[in-house]
């Protein structure tokens, strides 16, 4: 049973984090392979350190990427280049490949659902039926009242500083920022509520000197004032729900110095920040990472229904937060499970609810494409779709339009509840 009174903290990283730089390239590449040929099956995994990125993985298409260029240019574009990359160069960091095809057991699963393989089942039926999920799993989804966007507040402030730290260093306001950094906030929540900000925690790659300045505690200082000024009171003069107060402690760059970042300071690797991805850690997560994923991987495209559901339930009025977990068998269309959990706000029961997502909602992973486009967005978005999502969160985005995000269906879910008298319970 979660306490009524509790603090709650969530991180965030910048698009320089070694691991979201992974996280940019294989999405980068997955854009590229859905761009010039939506049916590519793509399983892009990276690995940054020190002068050096390995792409490898499964991948089989029938267009050509070349995957080096697309590397060096993600990686340019977060600002890794020269001297401003503070050890590590898009221009001259080696980059090795090393790439098979899907396997042909995995593929047979996924290109023929098990119920179209059956003996009675109908071989004229259309995609949505015959194609299997990618694999096995579970994912989870949520949505809660506490934001706007139905997002928890402690994730959402984390992404928009880290958000507007790498906006300041890439406009000019900050010039000596890196691209490497992290923010975290707690929120002390109250009767189950967000009540007050307790903590906001920035930590920022940067120049060794500053103007001129080469002492370390007075870039310190410089940085600490510039931080609060353009990153943390920015993003609270805009959030009208908390504030910060007196007691609220703000920590910038807690270790005394942070020069040494990025691949050059860490290895990084394609799906170690899932849970930046998601929620923060306010809700559960299945496991699995979404970037260098095409659709057909259940990891990626059910997460993305499991949000949609769950937003819409709370859009719909139905309940203050909401958790959707869903589970599949690879090569099997069908979600083997469906649950759904309030956690006590919901206005009618979970069994409820229950009914109404299988009603309302089809979620065998080839619907799933077809409703949110996924295999098309890449080629409607300029050639980057996944590579934008790949930083700053794959929920609860107000920057992008992004298809699960939309609350195209809570009038629907609410009348529905209307209209069957459960209204008043």
């Amino acid at each position: 049973m979660t306490p009524k009174n509790f603090l709650f903290t969530s991180e965030s990283v910048t698009e320089g984090h070694p691991d979201k730089v992974c996280d940019q390239i294989s999405d980068a590449i997955l854009d590229e392979f859905l761009t010039k040929y939506p049916q590519s099956r793509v399983a892009a995994e990276t690995t940054v350190t020190t002068g050096m990125a390995l792409v490898c993985g499964e991948i089989t298409s029938d267009c050509y990427v070349d995957i080096p260029s697309v590397v060096r240019n993600t990686i340019k574009n977060i600002g890794y280049t020269g001297d401003d990359g503070g050890g590590f160069d898009a221009d001259t960091c080696a980059v090795l490949t090393s790439i098979d095809e899907q396997s042909c057991d995995i593929a047979g699963g996924v290109n023929k659902a098990l119920e179209s393989r059956n003996d009675n089942a109908d071989t004229s039926v259309s995609e949505t039926e015959n194609i299997g999920a990618g694999d096995q799993g579970i994912m989870f989804g949520y949505a809660c009242n506490e934001t706007p966007e139905l997002m928890p507040l402690p994730i959402s402030l984390a992404h928009k500083l880290s958000h507007r730290l790498a906006e300041v260093r890439k406009n000019g306001t900050l010039p000596y920022l890196r691209p490497d950094g992290k923010s975290q906030v707690t929120v002390e929540y109250v009767d189950g509520k967000p009540a007050k900000i307790n903590t906001v925690l920035i930590s920022t790659q940067h120049d060794p000197e500053i103007n001129g300045v080469k002492d370390n505690a007075k870039v310190q200082e410089i940085i600490k004032n510039d931080i609060k000024k353009y990153v943390i009171d920015y993003v609270f003069e805009n959030q009208s729900s908390i504030e910060l107060d007196k007691d609220t402690k703000i920590l910038v760059n807690p270790s005394g110095r942070f020069v040494v970042g990025g691949p050059q300071g860490d290895a990084g690797l394609t799906g170690r920040k899932i849970i930046v991805d998601t929620y923060g850690g306010y809700s559960r997560h299945g496991g699995g990472a979404f970037s260098g994923k095409d659709p057909t991987k259940v990891d990626r495209s059910a997460a993305y229904a499991a949000r949609y559901v769950a937003k819409n339930i709370v859009a719909a009025g139905l309940a203050d937060k909401c958790e959707i977990e869903l589970a599949y068998a690879i090569g099997v269309a069908e979600p083997v499970s469906i649950m759904v959990d309030t956690f006590g706000t919901g206005k009618i029961s979970d069994d409820e609810i229950s009914e109404l997502v299988s009603k309302n909602f089809d979620l065998r992973p080839a619907a799933i494409i077809s409703q949110f486009d996924l295999r098309g967005l890449p080629a409607k978005n300029g050639g980057k779709f996944y590579q934008k999502l790949a930083a700053y969160g794959h929920m609860g985005r107000t920057d992008l339009f992004v298809p699960w995000e939309q609350t195209d269906k809570a009038d629907s879910l609410k009348s529905q509840v209307c209209s069957c008298g459960c209204c008043s319970k």
